[in-house]
């Protein structure tokens, strides 16, 4: 007996390591899981497809699972440190099924992640959306804590937080302005995107630089074993997608592009908008090739553009990415991934009055250098850290006039640099059956540096001292550490308990007035006067699996406070005020809520039905003498209902039923006439609500191909189906029917908008 025992507590232990791709493109699949047949032991694909399991030595039974794909089943005897390539193939059967959950069916019951929403981009095309054109900004708008910032929106709220608080990146590059057409649509085109993973709390402590959420968009890869093309035309834009390899199963490229022809289909069947422009385009490019084994490199970009204007006025915004990624396996248990990242966010708009000319700009660079390491030391212990800095440059704004027959007068608000650390160390931890453990600390900094001319004010906003620092000189430090905690308690296979707590540090805001983008917003760093913006939250939650995970079913509380929130003083000077900071006031928030999320995850008809109860207020001592007062984006209720049923084999209808709380607002509670002209009264901040939304859409889908070398389907939708005349705007005039009388006028966007778009693969 002691000599079995003994033999048992030395028996030898290996790792099992490789990735796990697509059969068909070769495209690594993110998050895909790898369990031990009868055992919990297990786990997942890193971002870059790899994995690494130490077993004891002997015979194991693995089975290997993604979402879509046929699940594989391999027996083998591990007697040495052994590399396994998984290739899995496409299931047919569940592409055509909208499925919106974790990357395996149903909910991981075990796994601490919780408060992320993740979307894989081939299961959510049959979303019916504005203007037909798929939009994974507006999908993700459908799920529990996310709420749209205006009607027909890209942009979007995170349980309460501002829109400048959520971190998106693309193959880790920021993306500072993730909207086209004045947010109507998101610049990620469908196409060229292999996963989307929405983090609203239980933030890993890699993630850092925003308080409230964090988006990780990554691009595909590119086809590895043939070259192929996927492309859509709608009624207002198209798309072209190309890939394929440019050495076989070792290097390939992707190019993805689209652009709206708006303006030209306006032309066509009217003449009042002759000399306007008005269209977007974007295109994504990737490349990457495997050096060896253990090294592969990725080379990825995005550019984009606006173009809104006629032969005197013109108006474009834009953003350009580039990010260089090197893969290098040091042995079955050590992964790291050195990254090279550009970003770049301009803004501006040209404007001619008779022979003048205005010409206002403005725009956010940045140099990113990061290092991640990820050490499986154990099945049950997963050590990850790293480092990374970011260079910022901000050029808030400059203003130039033209003068015919003058002076030019010019007013440059003064470009800002700075530098921004992060340092993290995070552990992935089982203890027992039950019990599953993510912790880990981030120190992050932030150095202002020079040349910056500092100044102070006293409370009439009058400057009061100059201090002038030198190139490259550093003039203010702040330094943050934030713990992030999240643990999951599992009852039984079916039922867990989660926890979770993030602290985030974000050292810049958007200053704006406005719904959506304008020339006025500003990106500013934290400064002497600006401290960064800090959020600490708690999450709670119940989730629950049907026993064949046909349905899901969570339940998720959470409270974040908010400290150092920026806002305009009341009667604010702020367009082109190089002295903009002595018109900020500086407070708190608070926003706290329940999601409720009921999934149907397998058949003919899935879907889901997510509600949110909800509540964010701000605080400023100089806005209503420091009285709590509603978010713009504080929202009772937000209810969302979508789903999809396959009526046959090549046809699927879908649907979605939407309904919100309307915004906080501020309208005037009376009003004065000072020399003849109309002066109103302003009370209470945010003490008024828009009228309540609610809209539904529907799709169809069509398959009229679908063979192994080509695709083809047409997909039709109507958005806002019963012809909604919700209110994007309110605004009050004086009557024309009773002179001296104010009436609300309510502007809509939208009423019933059909479209029509025809999809191919081949």
């Amino acid at each position: 007996m002691m000599a079995f025992a003994f033999q048992a507590i030395s028996q030898e232990q290996y790792t099992i390591s490789g990735h796990i791709t697509d059969a068909d493109t070769g495209e690594e699949l993110i998050f895909a899981a790898i369990q031990e047949k009868g055992t919990s032991k297990g786990t997942t694909t890193n971002n870059y497809g790899f994995f690494s399991l130490t077993l004891e030595e002997g015979s194991h039974t693995l089975l290997f699972s993604y979402v879509g794909y046929q699940p594989m089943q391999m027996t083998l005897e591990l007697t040495s440190n052994t590399k396994l390539n998984i290739e899995l193939r496409p299931s047919v059967e569940t592409l055509q099924e909208v499925v919106i959950t974790g990357e395996e069916i149903g909910i991981d019951i075990r796994s601490t992640e919780m408060s992320t929403i993740s979307m894989n981009v081939k299961d959510a095309k049959l979303i019916p959306v504005l203007l037909g054109e798929q939009d994974i900004l507006k999908s993700i708008q459908l799920m529990p804590g996310v709420s749209s910032s205006s009607e027909g929106s890209s942009g979007f709220f995170v349980r309460g937080g501002e829109a400048d608080q959520n971190h998106i990146l693309l193959d880790e590059a920021p993306v500072y302005n993730a909207s086209h057409l004045l947010g109507f649509f998101s610049v990620f085109n469908s196409d060229a995107l292999k996963d989307v993973k929405l983090y609203k709390g239980g933030i890993p402590a890699r993630y850092g630089g925003r308080a409230s959420s964090v988006m990780d968009i990554r691009m595909k890869d590119g086809n590895l074993k043939e070259w192929g093309v996927t492309g859509g035309i709608g009624l207002i834009s198209s798309r072209l997608t190309l890939e394929g390899p440019f050495q076989k199963d070792r290097g390939s490229v992707i190019i993805s592009g689209r652009r709206t022809y708006a303006d030209i289909v306006a032309k066509a069947v009217t003449d009042r908008i002759d000399g306007i422009s008005l269209y977007f385009y974007d295109l994504n490019m990737k490349a990457n090739y495997k050096i060896s084994e253990n090294d592969r490199l990725f080379l990825s970009g995005y550019m984009g553009s606006d173009v809104f204007g006629s032969e005197n006025f013109g108006f474009d915004w834009g953003n350009i990415t580039g990010t260089l990624r090197w893969n290098h396996i040091y042995n079955e248990k050590l992964f790291s991934n050195t990254t090279l990242i550009y970003s770049d966010y301009n803004y501006g708009f040209d404007v001619e009055f008779g022979d003048n000319n205005i010409h206002l700009s403005s725009g956010i660079y940045d140099y990113n250098l990061k290092q991640d390491y990820t050490w499986y030391l154990k099945p049950e212990f997963t050590l990850r850290f790293g480092v990374d800095g970011i260079y910022h440059q901000f050029k808030p704004g400059k203003f130039s006039l033209e003068v015919e027959d003058g002076d030019d007068i010019t007013i440059d608000v003064p470009e800002q640099r700075a530098l921004e650390t992060g340092l993290y160390v995070a552990s992935e931890q089982k203890i027992g059956e039950n019990l599953s453990l993510n912790y880990g600390l981030r120190l992050s900094t932030f150095h202002n540096i020079g040349p910056y001319d500092y100044k102070t004010y006293d409370e009439n906003d009058e400057v009061t001292s100059v201090t002038s620092y030198e190139k490259n000189e550093i003039y203010n430090t702040y330094y943050n550490l934030e713990p992030r905690l999240s643990a999951s308690y599992a009852l039984n296979d079916l039922t867990s308990f989660k926890a979770s707590y993030n602290r985030m540090a974000q050292y810049m805001s958007l200053l704006q007035n406005a719904n959506s983008s304008s020339p006025t917003d500003m990106w500013t760093p934290a400064t002497p006067l600006i401290k960064p913006t800090i959020a600490d939250q708690v999450s709670l939650g119940w989730f629950r699996n049907t026993k064949e995970k046909q349905f899901s079913f969570s339940i998720e509380g959470y409270y974040k406070f908010m400290q150092n929130l920026i806002d305009y003083q009341d009667g604010a000077d702020i367009l082109l005020n190089p002295d903009f900071e002595s018109q900020l006031v500086f407070g708190d928030g608070r926003a706290y809520g329940a999601e409720f999320l009921v999934e149907k995850n397998t058949g003919k008809l899935t879907g889901w039905i997510g509600y949110t109860l909800s509540k964010s207020e701000k605080t400023f001592e100089d806005i209503m003498d420091g009285n709590w007062f509603p978010a713009r984006q504080d929202r009772t209720h937000d209810l969302s209902i979508v789903a999809s049923y396959k009526l046959l084999r090549n046809l699927s209808v879908s649907g979605s039923w939407v309904y919100y709380t309307g915004d906080a607002v501020t309208f005037p509670s009376g009003k004065y006439t000072i020399d003849g002209a109309v002066v109103y009264l302003f009370t209470d901040r945010n003490g008024d609500r828009m009228p309540d939304y609610h809209r539904l859409d529907l799709g169809l889908t069509w398959v009229l191909k679908d063979a192994e070398k080509w695709h083809s389907d047409i997909t039709f939708s109507a958005y806002n189906v019963y012809n909604r005349k919700n209110a994007y705007t309110i605004t009050f005039q004086e009557s024309e029917v009773n002179p001296g009388q104010t009436e609300a006028v309510r502007l809509a966007l939208f009423g019933i908008v059909p479209s029509v778009t025809w999809n191919f693969k081949f």
